[in-house]
């Protein structure tokens, strides 16, 4: 039995990364007759009246205004305004691209999301079967009605690094806090540091991005027009190892960077897999010298 092939994992942040806007722009906004800015405006105020978290606070405001705006919102209504989520262009072709380079060089290639939107409307996106799992904020709901009730996860910019660990050792079930807590020996967790990919595009990806570079992975920020001064910062502080346009099409730069880090993972991976079987090779030499010796 073959031993199964070693697996490079590309994280993204979803909003101003896969999304031009933020995802409840597209048809929950508009759906309440409010604008983009004010509806952020009004998530803003209230999470400072009552000291909430910010993705707690939006959250709750979309409940609220659903409500007085007579919204009936369900499950599928999320899904269904995930639908209407615009996508940055060749974001069509590029999962086949990536899996099949990566593929090409011996590697299983997985897909994760760890966004701070909304889980729900990420389901309803035509790519969110492309993902092995969507890490983002969702909610409980109610059994009988359908409707939404309680904020079931929130993930801000710092609680997405646990996403990070569970992906590390392959304990995906938010659910499970033992397993994800348990030492595991660096050498025995499912994808190591060094085969990860995060990708986001401000600030709030920082610390995902400080954790995966930290422990030899990449991480790379993305920037939509011209180059910005958060990108620049975060490369010249050593934040991220490449800045790139949000562009996904064929021979992009996007796509040049991933494949060049692709080449040298596995690059590393041949000197690794060189230096074991010389190490072996060393020692059994160096056994049978003193069987004979004897």
């Amino acid at each position: 039995m073959s031993a199964p092939k070693p697996i490079l994992a590309l994280m993204y942040d979803f909003d101003h990364t896969l999304s031009p806007r933020d995802m409840q722009e597209y048809a929950f906004i508009p759906e309440l007759n409010m604008e983009a800015d004010d509806f952020w405006r009004l998530c803003r105020r209230t999470g400072n009246q009552h000291r909430m978290d910010s993705i707690l606070a939006y959250m709750y405001v979309m409940l609220r205004e659903a409500e007085r705006h007579n919204m009936r919102l369900t499950r599928d209504t999320f899904n269904q305004q995930g639908a209407h989520v615009e996508l940055f262009e060749g974001m069509d072709t590029w999962f086949d691209r990536i899996n099949a380079y990566g593929a090409q060089l011996g590697f299983s290639v997985e897909h994760y999301v760890l966004s701070s939107g909304l889980k729900e409307i990420i389901e309803g996106t035509p790519i969110a079967h492309r993902f092995k799992m969507i890490y983002a904020a969702e909610f409980v709901y109610n059994e009988e009605t359908g409707a939404p009730e309680w904020p079931a996860m929130a993930v801000n910019y710092t609680n997405k690094t646990q996403f990070i660990y569970r992906i590390n050792k392959g304990v995906l079930d938010v659910t499970d806090n033992e397993r994800v807590n348990e030492h595991t020996p660096h050498d025995m967790r499912r994808i190591p540091f060094t085969n990860m990919i995060y990708i986001g595009d401000g600030s709030t990806d920082v610390p995902c991005m400080k954790l995966v570079s930290s422990r030899g992975g990449h991480a790379i920020a993305v920037y939509t027009g011209p180059r910005n001064a958060t990108v620049n910062d975060m490369l010249i502080h050593g934040r991220v190892h490449f800045v790139a346009p949000t562009d996904y099409r064929a021979g992009s730069e996007m796509e040049n960077i991933v494949f060049g880090i692709f080449d040298s993972v596995a690059a590393e991976s041949r000197n690794i897999a060189l230096n074991r079987r010389q190490l072996d090779e060393a020692q059994r030499m160096l056994e049978m010298d003193i069987l004979r010796r004897r």
